[in-house]
């Protein structure tokens, strides 16, 4: 497996805000700019049963389903691209009662990988680096 993408930020809301926040995936489009919206089945918050697609506005339809599920500590999905599995990580862990570090790891093996793999993480990390400011600022305005 080869490693695609690690981001680490601290985000300033304890763990279980932003658990809360960022397992509601139908409401990612608010701060991922480059999601059009998100089909989840069954709705509502993640389970080990959740699948879905995210609609992305460059008309891609990118598909995931859960493989594992530690509630406030990380969730595991897993989804095609071209020829690759993509393996996505999202952790949670608390800094302090009132700061969270989100670290997202991107995973991929398959046919390929060494030169799609790279073409994910380039368009995976540009969609990253404008978003993950978006989440921040979400984010503090929970805060009361």
């Amino acid at each position: 497996m080869n490693n695609l993408v690690h981001r680490e930020f601290i985000v300033d809301v304890a763990i279980e805000t932003a658990w809360n926040h960022l397992a509601q995936v139908e409401k990612w489009p608010s701060w991922a700019k480059h999601i059009n919206h998100v089909e989840l089945t069954p709705k509502g918050q993640l389970t080990l049963q959740s699948k879905g697609a995210f609609h992305l506005r460059n008309g891609i339809k990118s598909q995931f389903r859960m493989t594992e599920i530690n509630p406030s500590r990380n969730w595991k999905w897993v989804g095609p691209f071209l020829w690759l599995t993509v393996h996505y990580d999202h952790q949670f862990e608390e800094v302090d009662s009132q700061h969270t570090k989100l670290t997202w790891v991107v995973d991929a093996e398959g046919f390929g990988v060494s030169v799609f793999g790279r073409l994910f993480a380039v368009i995976y990390n540009g969609n990253l680096n404008q978003a993950i400011p978006h989440l921040i600022d979400e984010m503090k305005a929970l805060q009361p």
